[in-house]
């Protein structure tokens, strides 16, 4: 037995549920070994070429992950087992959860800047004057750093010239 193959157990729980060989002329290569070939790599992040020889040619294993994922097998292997565990009481309904998200960041996000921009942005004069000074809320950073343009307005102000008559 190595690493990342089904034990006899665990093989025993879920044979039934894997499809019967095909019709004359098309016999599969065996469940047992393509699935453990599938589990292998799914667990080392191999690419599909680099599986080892003993579970059979890379091409078969891969069709046979994709018509299984494709058909559904994958999911009733889960849901049985799910159901077995259940029935078990070995199960907690309210912890179980497969998370298999994958989020792809940009190079900025880990803080690269973008083709063709500046290596290194100047630093603003407020964010230079703050990190030198008490700390203060995020909101009056902001709002020291976006400071508005006065609002009184030239052309309508009220002097002695435009008050005139």
């Amino acid at each position: 037995m190595r690493r990342h193959e089904l034990t006899d157990e665990q093989w025993a729980k879920i044979k039934d549920l894997c499809p019967s060989n095909g019709e004359r002329g098309e016999r599969w290569s065996d469940h047992r070994t393509i699935l453990n070939g599938m589990f292998g790599r799914l667990r080392t992040g191999a690419p599909w070429r680099d599986i080892p020889e003993r579970y059979g040619p890379w091409k078969t294993v891969y069709a046979r992950f994709h018509r299984y994922r494709r058909e559904g097998m994958l999911d009733r292997i889960m849901e049985t087992l799910q159901v077995r565990l259940d029935a078990a009481g070995l199960i907690d309904w309210d912890l179980w959860c497969v998370d298999g998200s994958n989020v792809r960041a940009t190079r900025a996000a880990a803080g690269a800047g973008k083709k063709g921009g500046p290596k290194n942005p100047p630093t603003t004069r407020w964010a230079a004057q703050e990190a030198d000074s008490a700390a203060k809320s995020t909101w009056l950073l902001t709002a020291e750093a976006c400071r508005l343009p006065p609002t009184s307005r030239r052309g309508r102000s009220t002097s002695r010239r435009s008050s005139r008559r």
